[in-house]
């Protein structure tokens, strides 16, 4: 039997067309706080705001995601949607009052929701049935790597031009996206399972309901990450370590790169609980490691921890949900991933927002690092010790 392979060149449109994304959620996701503290006079609640209406929007939406997919076709979808997700980056630019901010983040999230799901589906689709775990893994390497190259590129432009130049760059990198959005070629694809157009929408439409579980352990494990996501870049100033922050993506990178090819072969051939134990353990470590980095290398090492321990779980989770479906079912499964995903940092950054306010940043990442020990627990208890997808 011919080897098919994982790396076509449809595959690498959809990897860079997600980065594309990713990049600029986590670009602004990183620097909007600076800009709503240091340009627009906001506290650090408010600041939070920015990334929870964004989130709110996309959690809204997610759920529709999938039979949206079905009815209207996941490439034109996918192409639809980054073009009003460019257009919102643009609009950056002339959005200057606090509310204003706030709406447009809003629409954006909408679009975010259905271009990250559409490009997930189709890239499950694309991937052989007999390498999903690895290749979606590579495949998730694109949100993980725009988790690094975001934030790090975000802030290098911040502290040496202005906010108005990083929304041009980042405008101009969804750009790219949009044009290698409309290369992917589609016919192949498994069809959907809806062959006339139904607008209603029941349960079954929003949710797959064999994800359920494993998305709910997900959004736990964001919770967690929120802190980090969302008050890296405030708690880094506030240690004075800001030029380290974006050195902490790098690094991040480097460790998440490096496990990449292990950790995809021993999911593939061992089984998903053999990746997932030792990466709750590192990312419980780097958390708490980041609570009491009070030095740069402090805070560098943190970064090997987490890269290596989230970046694996948020990969492997993924696979699992998309895994426990049928092929026509995939957009469901990932938008029930990503809904509930969205729904643990929507929460997280709230919470951790009020958290900062009245304790400190550290206390962000001690908590942090309890609850990934709880999920923990959880996951061995109803996953592993009973046998269920683990």
């Amino acid at each position: 039997m011919e080897q098919q392979p994982i790396f076509t060149k449809r595959f690498m449109s959809l990897f860079f067309t997600n980065m594309a994304v990713f990049f600029v959620f986590y670009g602004l996701v990183t620097t909007l706080p600076l800009y709503a503290i240091g340009v627009l006079g906001k506290s650090d609640d408010a600041s939070g705001l920015l990334v929870t209406v964004f989130l709110l929007s996309a959690i809204l939406m997610r759920p529709f995601s999938g039979k949206l997919l079905d009815l209207f076709g996941k490439k034109r979808l996918l192409a639809i949607s980054i073009l009003f997700y460019l257009l919102c980056t643009v609009l950056y630019l002339f959005f200057k009052p606090f509310v204003l901010l706030l709406a447009l983040r809003f629409f954006q999230g909408i679009w975010f929701s259905i271009a990250t799901t559409a490009s997930g589906s189709l890239a499950a689709d694309i991937i052989p049935a007999n390498k999903k775990g690895t290749g979606l893994g590579y495949f998730a390497m694109s949100t993980n790597l725009a988790v690094v190259l975001g934030p790090f590129l975000s802030l290098l432009i911040v502290q040496y031009t202005s906010f108005d130049v990083l929304f041009i760059v980042l405008s101009i990198i969804v750009t790219i996206g949009a044009l290698l959005a409309l290369t992917v070629k589609t016919s192949d694809l498994p069809k959907p399972m809806y062959v006339e157009r139904n607008f209603k929408f029941g349960l079954h439409d929003l949710f797959e309901k064999k994800a359920l579980p494993l998305a709910g352990l997900a959004a736990l494990i964001a919770f967690a990450y929120a802190g980090v996501l969302s008050f890296l870049s405030l708690y880094a100033e506030q240690q004075n370590l800001l030029a380290a922050a974006s050195y902490f993506y790098a690094v991040y990178a480097v460790a998440m790169m490096s496990v990449r090819p292990m950790t995809g072969k021993i999911y593939d051939t061992l089984g998903a609980k053999f990746v997932i134990i030792p990466s709750f353990v590192l990312f419980a470590i780097g958390l708490a490691i980041l609570a009491n980095a009070d030095s740069t290398w402090i805070f560098l090492v943190s970064a090997v921890f987490i890269g290596a321990g989230f970046g694996t779980l948020n990969t492997s989770f993924q696979s699992l949900c998309i895994q426990a479906t049928t092929p026509q079912r995939t957009g469901y499964a990932t938008a029930t991933y990503f809904t509930l995903f969205d729904v643990g940092i929507a929460l997280g950054s709230f919470v951790f927002g009020i958290v900062a306010v009245n304790f400190s940043y550290a206390m962000i990442y001690y908590l942090s690092a309890v609850l990934v020990v709880v999920v923990f627990a959880i996951y061995m208890l109803l996953f592993v010790r009973n046998k269920k997808m683990a």
